[in-house]
């Protein structure tokens, strides 16, 4: 099956996706806006914990062409950011096609033009369609990562990863253990310990821990001040703070906060109350790797086991354009992540793009959507 040829394809409808959408409506650009789930927004919609909100002050967070609303406070919730998602969507007329998982992309180099093989989850057919220009807007967090652990399929409880889990309120009384040490497992293990649960997790490697409000300076002084200088700062504040981690089983890294997001897209732990139960002792902090399951014993590689109820993986994503994505050597490795260093990320030959993946958050989404379309604009014929 055929579809009618678009000037812009674009793959993914999650907040960076919607941001080149926007972008090219507001320049009458036309597109085709591909999706796998049901729905835009689908790991805010459907995979993302109830407590969750943004990190960032919401002059971080906004796309490109709307703001938020007045009303909202400096860091909004799940439900205020899903709204804001919803009107976006509504004032851009954006109409995604759901339910199309891309299974080939390659350009054509006789017309000039991508051509994308998707299939379409209703009819079970495979959709071919055509455009001058492609955009892959998959995200960082496309695909649920959950390691291979020896005799994890003999464990007894309940095992899911961190786009399963809702609420701590259902693990009350139970023994969870968290593994991974990143924004979600720390505020997960925070839910879990508010609601009740013996909470357990396991730190590997060190982390920083910063307040909002370090963080809002951060970015702040960024624009005046070296990366450096600032990575410095925000440690002594940390080390004023939150004091020394090492007794609660938790190391500093070497290197600057905002330098390790910058070269290996490890953030910051954004504290929104985790360290106090860890310091309280209502949340445990395990140093190290596991080993091996054993029907409900997870035993570490430092000799230690422990029962447990429930193991959380909050072990992050993999992306999986490589899969689908034919003939390009020049913008995406095999990680799906960019190969130009920033800020030339965004642009790839032949009309090839990418959006959101920069580790710059939603505002580096928005700066790179509005690049693309501007770039798309200039590539295309004067019209009249």
């Amino acid at each position: 099956m055929v579809e009618e040829e678009q000037v812009v394809i674009i793959v993914g409808a999650g907040p960076s996706g919607l941001a080149v959408a926007a972008c090219l409506r507001k320049r009458s650009i036309p597109f085709t806006i591909l999706e796998r789930e049901d729905c835009f927004a689908s790991l805010w919609k459907k995979y993302s914990y109830d407590r969750l909100h943004l990190h960032l002050t919401k002059q971080f967070c906004e796309l490109p062409h709307m703001f938020f609303p007045s009303s909202y406070p400096r860091y909004l919730s799940k439900n205020q950011f899903l709204q804001y998602l919803d009107d976006y969507v509504s004032h851009f007329n954006i109409t995604p096609m759901y339910h199309r998982t891309v299974e080939l992309a390659e350009y054509d180099e006789g017309a000039h033009k991508w051509t994308v093989k998707a299939m379409n989850g209703d009819s079970g057919e495979v959709e071919e369609y055509a455009g001058k220009f492609l955009v892959v807007a998959t995200g960082e967090t496309s695909n649920p990562f959950v390691p291979e652990v020896e005799g994890l399929s003999s464990f007894n409880g309940k095992v899911l990863h961190s786009t399963r889990f809702k609420s701590g309120e259902e693990f009350k009384d139970k023994h969870v253990l968290v593994v991974g040490s990143g924004n979600s497992g720390m505020e997960i293990a925070l839910d879990l310990a508010t609601h009740g649960a013996k909470t357990s997790i396991v730190v590997r490697s060190p982390v920083h821990f910063l307040s909002r409000e370090m963080v809002f300076a951060g970015v702040f002084l960024l624009k005046y001040l070296p990366l450096g200088m600032v990575d410095s700062l925000l440690v002594i504040l940390s080390k004023m703070f939150y004091g020394d981690f090492t007794k609660y089983g938790i190391g500093r890294p070497d290197e600057g906060p905002f330098l390790m997001k910058d070269n290996y897209g490890k953030y910051p732990v954004i504290d929104v109350g985790t360290y106090q139960k860890i310091k309280s002792g209502e949340i445990k902090v395990l140093p190290a790797e596991i080993e091996s399951v054993r029907g409900n014993d997870v035993k570490f590689k430092n000799g230690k086991s422990y029962p447990f109820d429930t193991i959380i993986f909050c072990t992050g994503f993999k992306r999986s354009t490589h899969k689908w994505l034919m003939g390009d050597d020049y913008l995406l490795n095999d990680d799906g992540l960019p190969k130009p260093s920033y800020p030339n990320h965004w642009k790839g030959e032949k009309g090839l793009y990418c959006v959101g993946l920069a580790r710059k958050g939603f505002y580096g989404a928005a700066v790179d959507a509005q690049n693309i379309a501007q770039h798309i604009s200039y590539s295309l014929p004067i019209r009249n």
